[in-house]
């Protein structure tokens, strides 16, 4: 149950709730199925697919929110009004108006909904309360917004702000590739250059070597990195992005191994969030301390 991404906020201190009482909470609002006229449902669900909401190992929580949304493709709706309003235009004998035409889209797309197939997705969302970290398993800020929303929507007091340090990651990145990469980790050998000049000029790097001549000449002419691969401690590679999120995480081999040969598929999904938040515990603080520390 590995985490590939990391929308990271930050929970004031002062907030406290017993793992009990936000299940609770969340237990107020479950993912229901979507309604004949809905075109999307949103609830909370089974981080492990049980009956439990919320799932603590120590002091670290997951939970999950559930969407459910129908399919029903812009472009079936629209092959059918055409198709209406061709035939209402021979017995009219005029082409239907712009509103005849769209309250044959709406007619349509309710007739429609209840036939249409639905899809359910999750997004894990990862809890330390007593470190006051949360994070979200998403590369999308919208989609992380939509976990925000709808936690907001069932807890009385959420004081969430997004984590913010002393130095942008853009500063940083680029001086670690000008010089040397932060205590505890390496660069690896991805990265993106773009201009600040109107005409956003981007250059992408991919398993390509960081540490030329190429990249510092790209810095000098004022190209700034918007994202960078690196390596924490061996451990755990990530992409740092300018907007401070981490994408394509990946805990190496030497994390995975100590999972030993554990058959109980409980006791598995256990272990693998034990180590994945243990690693990340010591590896914000230190990425923290890379960007200058936290900013009031």
């Amino acid at each position: 149950m590995w985490f590939r991404n990391l929308q990271l906020y930050r929970l004031k201190a002062g907030w406290e709730i017993a793992s009990a009482q936000l299940e609770a909470c969340l237990n107020a609002r479950p993912l229901q199925p979507c309604g004949s006229q809905d075109m999307e449902s949103r609830g909370w669900v089974s981080p492990r697919g049980d009956d439990a909401l919320l799932h603590a190992v120590g002091r670290q929580w997951l939970i999950a929110l559930g969407v459910e949304s129908r399919l029903l493709p812009a472009s079936v709706v629209r092959q059918e009004a055409e198709a209406r309003a061709s035939a209402l235009a021979e017995r009219q004998g005029y082409k239907p108006g712009r509103r005849q035409v769209k309250e044959l889209h709406e007619q349509i797309t309710q007739e429609l909904l209840p036939r249409a197939f639905t899809r359910q997705r999750r997004t894990m969302v990862w809890i330390d309360p007593v470190d006051g970290w949360l994070g979200i398993d998403t590369s999308s800020t919208a989609r992380a917004e939509e976990v925000l929303e709808c936690l907001r929507q069932v807890l009385d007091s959420f004081p969430l702000t997004l984590l913010r340090t002393a130095r942008s990651p853009v500063s940083a990145m680029a001086d670690w590739l000008a010089g040397d990469a932060p205590r505890g980790f390496t660069i690896d050998q991805d990265c993106e250059l773009r201009s600040v000049s109107e005409e956003k000029a981007t250059v992408r790097y991919a398993h390509h070597p960081l540490d030329g001549s190429e990249i510092k000449n790209h810095l000098a002419a004022g190209k700034m990195p918007t994202r960078l691969a690196l390596t924490f401690n061996d451990r755990v590679s990530f992409v740092l992005t300018d907007k401070l999120e981490l994408k394509r995480l990946d805990f190496l081999d030497i994390v995975r191994e100590e999972l030993g040969n554990e058959d109980d598929a409980e006791a598995l999904f256990n272990a693998e969030f034990a180590l994945m938040t243990g690693e990340l515990v010591r590896l914000l603080p230190m990425l923290i301390e890379a960007l200058g520390g936290e900013s009031a």
